[in-house]
């Protein structure tokens, strides 16, 4: 499917999910102005997932509200809901995040679950 721009669109974008608007075509990319979160990203070294005796542990931040990124066209798709708050979406991908690593019993649930919390402050997230 193509799409133009002004089209609201949901994008994968590394490991997070957001839903944005079109802001420019390109031949194998769009341009992709964040609205919501979907899916917060996850934590660590995306190279070795799942592991936490890597050489940097990475905190990853979601993208912030009406940031531009350049998205690979497969990785967009039409979206036709309503556009949540983006406060409230990023709360709510995080809350959900931080859920999904307290049901694992391991220490790259730890150490993601230690990144999500400092996150959660440096977003003002209560």
């Amino acid at each position: 499917m193509t799409f133009t721009i002004g089209q609201t669109v949901t994008a994968l974008y590394k490991t997070g999910k957001y839903i944005g608007e079109i802001t420019q075509v390109r031949d194998l990319h769009y341009v992709v102005r964040i609205q919501a979160v979907l899916k917060h990203p996850e934590q660590g070294d995306l190279h070795n997932p799942g592991q936490v005796d890597v050489p940097f542990f990475h905190e990853r931040k979601a993208l912030a509200f009406r940031e531009q990124a350049n998205i690979p066209q497969k990785m967009v798709h039409l979206y036709e809901d309503s556009v949540p708050d983006y406060k409230d979406s990023l709360k709510k991908a995080l809350e959900l995040k931080i859920a999904e690593q307290q049901g694992k019993d391991s220490a790259f649930a730890q150490a993601s679950i230690s990144c999500l919390e400092e996150l959660k402050k440096e977003y003002g997230i209560h």
